[in-house]
């Protein structure tokens, strides 16, 4: 298996697919895979794999995908940040066998989803996502709607990522031990190419928040799910770096902007 570092500079969000069903062994494999997929939050995420045609699943984004990965979850606290994490994990796992995805929250035929994984009243399905193999050139419409939402491109560090007050910029040089899970998480997708993380380094603790653009919808918060996303990226490479400990919610109290909202913390362990 390839290092972390390596799977997420290759993630690309993938729209346009081989017209070619899944083989065997890329679907037992993608079936073991979402079974077993934990999260930090204490939220359980349920995935299904779905076959299109039978279900009736369709995206007007999405053109030749066969198969679609979809996640529910509990109405409750934190359940949109455990969706993001855990289905990044599935995005990148998917990247490893040569697989692409694309997060979706509105633009999917969101009841026959909804039906084929049986959401309950007190559940949501914030995202869903086709999974198969990429084709060798995208679709007009992927090409305009990367270019229009500048999908390649991230925000600078300075405006991110910050040294023990929101607003005094972090550099890369003195970030420490999280250099590399800060620039991973960095270049983590978001929805409309939002960006809405926003991070405090203060010694061992790393404080995270949200800087909201997106307002929330019956569908979930899908820059929550954004936040999970992200946290992914940063829990996995500090991981495989060997970075102990863990998150908390431990709200510093920090003097922040309108519409930046605290989501959690990570303690390092010494």
């Amino acid at each position: 298996m390839p290092p972390i570092t390596d799977t997420i500079l290759r993630r690309v969000s993938v729209r346009t697919f081989e017209d070619r069903p899944l083989a065997d062994e890329d679907r037992a494999d993608l079936e073991a895979f979402i079974a077993g997929i934990e999260t930090p939050f204490d939220v359980p995420v349920t995935f299904r794999l779905l076959d299109a045609e039978p279900h009736s699943l369709k995206s007007p984004v999405i053109v030749g995908a066969h198969s679609y990965v979809a996640a529910k979850v509990a109405r409750v606290h934190g359940a949109d940040l455990a969706c993001g994490y855990a289905f990044e994990c599935f995005c990148l796992h998917a990247i490893e066998r040569g697989l692409g995805s694309v997060m979706l929250a509105a633009s999917l035929s969101r009841k026959t989803f909804e039906q084929a994984m049986e959401v309950a009243p007190n559940e949501v399905m914030p995202v869903a996502s086709p999974v198969g193999y990429p084709a060798a050139k995208r679709s007009l419409r992927e090409s305009m709607m990367r270019k229009a939402i500048k999908s390649d491109e991230r925000l600078p560090w300075e405006q991110i990522f910050f040294s023990g007050a929101y607003g005094t910029p972090l550099r890369p040089s003195d970030a420490g031990i999280f250099s590399q899970p800060l620039e991973m998480m960095r270049l983590a997708p978001s929805a409309a190419n939002r960006q809405p993380w926003r991070v405090v380094v203060d010694g061992d603790m790393v404080h995270f928040y949200e800087e909201r653009t997106l307002k929330e919808s019956a569908l979930g918060d899908i820059q929550k799910v954004d936040m999970g996303i992200a946290l992914s990226h940063f829990d996995l490479v500090r991981q495989e770096a060997g970075i102990t400990g863990g998150f908390v919610p431990s709200d510093p109290g920090l003097t922040t902007p309108s519409g930046v909202e605290y989501i959690t913390s990570f303690n390092a362990a010494r």
